[in-house]
Parts: C-alpha cells; sequence; structure tokens
C-alpha cells in the first residue's frame, strides 16, 4: 500500500535550514549471469584514468583504515528502530550524518525519504541511495553486538551495511572534494521492505523535484561485491480476507467456517501449477483468524506473495488464486447447511482480495551505459559480478525505462530479516571502492 502525506516538511539540522520538498513518491531468484568486460572497449581506459586521479587515490586508501568508525556508524543505525511506515528516528539521525560530514543541503521530504544534495557542473542528476526501513516490527529487540569483527542484529546487513555504505561514499567525496559533472543526490529513502511497496522510490520518480533530472540510480542494498541487478522482479501481494456470520462452536455448529474456508482454498493454491522459466513462485507467508477455541470464528485472512519475471505468469497465478478462493467458498457453504437446520441458517460467507502490494518488473538493456560501467569497474578492480533478477529499489526506475542497478556494498552478510542476521566486514574496502568508482563515473567523472 502507498502511503500519501501532507505537505513537505523541512528538517532542522545544525544552525542552517534547507527545505527540501524532495517530491520523491531480495531475493535474487533468476539464475544469474557471469560479467565480462570487453578490454577494447573505452569505458574499462576510463575507469583506469579515474581511479589514478590523486584524490581518489587518497580516498581508497581513506577506505581501508577507517573500519572501526563504519562499524560504529553500522551499529547505530541499527540500534534504531525502523519498521514499515516508522522510519521517521532513523531518517532524522541520517539527516543529521549527512550535515555532520558536509553536505550542506538536507532535508526531509512528506513520505520520510532523507535527501542530501550535491551540486555539479550539469542539472543533470545521478542518485545514490539506501533503504533506511527494516523487515521488522516496531517493538522487535535489537540486540546490535559486535564479536570481534562481525557485527550481529537484526538488519546489520540489510540494511544498515547499505547505509553505512552511503555515509561513507559522502564522507570520501566531501573530504577529499572529488570531481563529478552531474549533481549528485543522496538518499535515505523509506518503504522498501513488505509492505512499504517501495513507496519512498515511487514517490521519487512520480513527484519529487528531482524525477526529471535523474539520469541514472545507483542502489545500496544489503552485503557482497558479487551481484549487479540489473532486471527488476515483479511481484504481487494480497491480503485475502474471509468473513461469515460467526457463532458458538456448540450451539452455531455447521455455520459456515472462514478458517476451514481458508485452509481449503490453501490446500487449492497450493496445487498450482508454476513455472520454471520464467521462474514464478507463490507464498502464504501471514494467516490470521478466530477469537476463542470455541467460536466459530467471523473472519480469516491471509496473506499471499507472488513473484515472477513474467507479468503474464504474475497475471496467471492470480487467476488461480482466485480461482481457489471461489470454489473453497461454494464448497463450505455446500457443507454448511448439510449440519444446520435451514430454518437456523443465517448467512453465507464472502471473500475479498485486498492489494497490498504490487511492484513492477522490468530489466536494463544488456548494453546500458550503468551496465557498462559497473562491468568495467569490476574488471579493473578484478572483482567477479553477475547480473542478477531480485526485487529492489531498482525495480521503480527501471520500470520507467530509466537506468539504475543495485549492488552490494562490500563485506559479507547472511541471516537477513531474522534476528540471527549478522555482518562480516572483511571486503568491505573492496565494496567501496567499487561503489564510489562506479557512482564517480556515473556522473561522469575523469572524463
Amino acid at each position: 500500500m502507498r502511503e500519501e502525506g501532507g505537505a513537505p516538511d523541512a528538517l532542522v539540522w545544525g544552525t542552517d535550514r534547507f527545505e527540501i520538498g524532495c517530491n520523491m513518491n531480495h531475493s535474487m531468484n533468476q539464475a544469474a549471469r557471469p560479467l565480462t568486460a570487453d578490454q577494447s572497449s573505452p569505458v574499462p581506459h576510463g575507469i583506469v584514468s579515474l581511479a589514478a586521479l590523486p584524490e581518489v587515490q587518497s580516498a581508497l586508501r581513506w577506505f581501508r583504515d577507517q573500519e572501526a568508525e563504519f562499524a560504529r556508524w553500522q551499529m547505530e543505525v541499527a540500534r534504531i528502530p525502523a519498521p514499515p511506515f516508522g522510519e521517521s528516528a532513523r531518517a532524522t539521525w541520517l539527516g543529521e550524518q549527512f550535515r555532520a560530514l558536509g553536505i550542506k543541503e538536507v532535508g526531509k521530504d512528506k513520505i520520510g525519504n532523507v535527501c542530501g544534495f550535491r551540486k555539479g557542473q550539469r542539472d543533470s542528476i545521478v542518485s545514490i541511495s539506501a533503504h533506511i526501513d527494516t523487515v521488522f516490527p516496531a517493538n522487535t529487540p535489537l540486540n546490535i553486538r559486535q564479536q570481534g569483527a562481525k557485527l550481529y542484529g537484526p538488519g546489520i546487513s540489510d540494511n544498515a551495511a547499505g547505509v553505512t555504505a552511503l555515509l561513507a561514499i559522502v564522507a570520501a567525496i566531501e573530504n577529499f572534494n572529488l570531481p563529478h559533472e552531474d549533481s549528485l543526490l543522496f538518499i535515505g529513502n523509506v518503504g522498501e521492505e513488505g509492505e512499504g511497496d517501495l513507496r519512498g522510490m515511487r514517490y521519487i520518480f512520480s513527484e519529487s523535484e528531482w524525477k526529471d533530472a535523474i539520469v541514472c540510480s545507483l542502489v545500496l542494498d544489503g552485503a557482497g561485491t558479487d551481484t549487479i541487478v540489473a532486471e527488476a522482479l515483479g511481484s504481487r501481494r494480497f491480503e485475502v480476507i474471509v468473513r461469515g456470520p460467526g457463532g458458538h462452536s456448540w450451539s452455531d455448529f455447521g455455520a459456515p467456517n472462514p478458517i476451514v474456508a481458508l485452509g481449503r482454498a490453501i490446500h487449492l493454491f497450493s496445487q498450482t501449477r508454476v513455472s520454471s522459466s520464467p521462474k514464478t513462485t507463490f507464498n502464504i507467508g501471514v494467516i490470521r483468524g478466530g477469537t476463542s477455541v470455541n467460536s466459530i470464528p467471523e473472519s480469516a485472512s491471509m496473506r499471499v506473495d507472488i513473484r515472477s519475471s513474467s507479468a503474464a505468469e504474475i497475471d496467471r497465478i492470480d487467476l488461480e488464486l482466485r480461482r481457489a478462493i471461489d470454489q473453497s467458498i461454494q464448497e463450505e457453504q455446500a457443507r454448511s447447511p448439510q449440519r444446520r437446520d435451514p430454518l437456523h441458517y443465517r448467512a453465507s460467507l464472502t471473500a475479498e482480495m485486498v492489494p497490498i502490494g504490487n511492484r513492477p518488473g522490468g530489466e536494463l538493456d544488456p548494453n546500458a551505459r550503468a551496465i557498462q560501467v559497473a562491468r568495467a569497474v569490476d574488471f579493473h578492480l578484478g572483482n567477479s559480478a553477475q547480473i542478477q533478477r531480485a526485487s529492489t529499489d531498482a525495480n521503480i526506475p527501471i520500470s520507467m525505462g530509466r537506468e539504475a542497478i543495485a549492488i552490494g556494498a562490500g563485506g559479507n552478510g547472511g541471516g537477513a530479516h531474522t534476528l540471527q542476521e549478522w555482518f562480516d566486514p572483511t571486503g568491505r574496502a573492496l565494496g567501496l571502492t567499487r561503489v564510489l568508482l562506479i557512482a564517480l563515473a556515473l556522473a561522469g567523472a575523469g572524463k
């Protein structure tokens, strides 16, 4: 569901006030494709020249010396709760960090994204973003800790690692006055996870003052250096609610039961055929219903996630879900009169499918400049990466025909979306080097 807001609100950090009308609106599931760089291409030579600039060399050396500070940032942001639709405190913290690092134009938009803007020689903009929300409910214990070099706790990798990388890039560009022709927009966006339904990025590309000026987007999500997400995995999500008359388990026995009907629907839907090419999946992730063991419930619900690289397959699975629900309702209602005196039969079951998410899919042209730059940087660094399809913030610009890729922030992570999540900073400097060179090259540095 998309969250709407009121008029843009300004944040005040430090002594300056800058009001932005930043009018802004994982799942690596597809077979990956290895990347190779064409040595005859002019792009790799441009990367070599960029990486050789003295100020860039200084920034890359700085990355290798700052792990203690990076770990501090990462644990600090991970300790701030940021459940879906509750990211405000984390956005405020990030805005404060932007300003402390030297970004002069900082603000928060009406939907909750926090932006830092750095003017370049051109009005065209390259955005560098990391989502600040987590999947964890508001009251989740955030036991963030460090054991040796490793960091542990909910959200420590997804996406405290991405937010830390965003800050590291800001710090490097500001500290060493790194060159960029295009202007840079640093974004800590809301609504990437779950029912946030990419609302932060939807706002950026539909309503923000930047929406028409952004020429390329670099999304930082999680750990690693081995992927380039250039193919957006589409998904559709529903809450299915079945309602009935309810009643007492003894005196109203035989009344149509929403939980039974829902159970029938799950059984029928679980037998749906899915395609392996294009890969298509579905999941029932949440079930709710009932008030007590001796009550026939008045309602029951489930939440369903459908994913595919094919819009036609998503449509087909959507139809199969609707058929399963209709059939289960009919079967439960046909059963009920057999157990009750028809004179006491009160009401029938109803079902409602409420959309709670719809992430558009798409993919970049293999010759898109963002892909070519990422390939060239990986070639220069001797880094092996693969193109993958996933559901990230990059879905929004990619689905609109805009250039965008999502990459990891370096290091290694695991246990995402669990309380046992962890992050190992080994290789973080490589990841940050990769992010910085891609960002600067996309913004026209070193030409």
